[in-house]
């Protein structure tokens, strides 16, 4: 069985680091939970990236996160910034913290681990049930694109190289399919060096959320949809933009 590329949270952040600042992800999400005032929850927090900042800034904060080695670096993170935060084992799709936030988020397409309908709305709803009266609820996914599907086509082909101290540089090929009937993109990734190749293969399967299914999805949870834009700058959403960054409500 191919390894989750969740299981290896070292490599995870060399490939997928978190810039801050203006225009940034984790400036978005930090910017959002100093508006709500808090507390924060996020859903799927991983290595803690994101939600660190927030911590930092004196907001109460707690995390989801269904893999206990993201969450061990997560741990280590905050450790080592000398802030505390709740960080749980669990699944995004049923929880019950017992507590009620002024936001809840998901960040880094976290949410298109969410296949089935059944799975989504269930998440939805156990976020309504953990708003705050007027509280916010936010995510961002990537907006599909017909061409980028239609080229998964199961060819191995490269997508990124970056350094990495204890190997050096890494070489990342990716092979995928995209299954038209789930919505799903299936994929495998080969992490290579030139002395050591295929030395890590992982498995990737992401849903792909079409524009006009998120607002249906939504309400189906109970949620409402606000406002969406194109970057975490808050630029219009458009059909040509990559992104589509959600803030919701209790319906």
């Amino acid at each position: 069985m191919l390894e989750s590329l969740y299981s290896n949270a070292r490599l995870y952040d060399l490939m997928f680091p978190q810039p801050s600042g203006l225009g940034s992800r984790a400036q978005f999400y930090l910017d959002l939970a100093a508006t709500t005032g808090g507390p924060v929850l996020e859903l799927g927090c991983g290595t803690g990236s994101v939600l660190l900042p927030i911590a930092e800034r004196g907001i109460a904060c707690q995390g989801i996160d269904l893999s206990s080695d993201m969450l061990a670096r997560a741990r280590a993170k905050f450790e080592a910034s000398g802030v505390t935060a709740g960080l749980h084992l669990g699944d995004m799709t049923d929880f019950d913290l017992d507590e009620r936030f002024g936001l809840v988020f998901v960040a880094s397409n976290s949410l298109t681990h969410l296949h089935a309908v059944g799975d989504i709305v269930n998440c939805f709803r156990a976020v309504r049930r953990h708003l705050t009266p007027g509280g916010r609820f936010a995510f961002d996914v990537f907006n599909p694109s017909v061409q980028v599907l239609a080229g998964a086509d199961g060819l191995r082909r490269e997508k990124q190289r970056f350094a990495d101290p204890e190997h050096g540089e890494i070489r990342v090929d990716v092979e995928e399919r995209y299954d038209a009937a789930a919505q799903v993109t299936r994929g495998i990734w080969y992490f290579s060096t030139e002395g050591e190749p295929d030395f890590v293969v992982s498995s990737v399967e992401v849903r792909s959320f079409f524009p006009q299914e998120l607002a249906l999805l939504l309400e189906a949870g109970g949620l409402r949809l606000v406002e969406r834009f194109g970057d975490f700058e808050r630029a219009p959403f458009t059909g040509e933009t990559p992104t589509q960054v959600c803030i919701c409500v209790a319906a």
